[in-house]
């Protein structure tokens, strides 16, 4: 398997995660050559954050006071997928910061291959004036 600047060990790694969402791969999804199109596995980490973050209470779309957004994404592609493929989705938070959290990704097939790993950063803003907000303690606890 080839190097992943943010895992120092994959199994290690792989081991540490417990949340996950399932994914079907739709038809939608694929490109002209049949498999899983590079933007897809982006929407599979965007589904499965919004879940996991809804499942600790940390997600929610009315708040005055803080919203999550992504200030950056990135995702290695380790094996293709493709139409009718099952995809279980997992993710987690690795770090946190002060108004930030660094969240990691890894998708699994039907085969228990990991096929997409990936990494982003989570950035709490104020939704009027879009600076960010420091993550208070409820917050640090529900992520730990």
């Amino acid at each position: 398997m080839k190097s992943i600047a943010y895992i120092e060990d994959i199994e290690k790694w792989r081991e540490s995660f417990s949340f996950s969402v399932p994914i079907k791969i739709r038809f939608s999804e694929t490109d002209m050559f049949g498999h899983v199109n590079n933007v897809s596995p982006f929407i599979y980490f965007e589904e499965a954050r919004i879940e996991f973050l809804k499942s600790i209470g940390l997600f929610e779309m009315n708040s005055d006071n803080a919203v999550p957004v992504a200030a950056d994404l990135q995702c290695d592609y380790l094996h293709q997928l493709f139409f009718n493929d099952k995809l279980d989705v997992y993710v987690k938070v690795n770090t946190v910061g002060n108004t930030s959290m660094d969240v990691h990704y890894m998708g699994i097939n039907q085969d228990n291959r990991i096929c997409v790993t990936g990494r982003g950063r989570l950035v709490y803003i104020n939704p009027k004036t879009g600076k960010p907000v420091p993550l208070d303690d409820h917050v640090k606890q529900n992520l730990s």
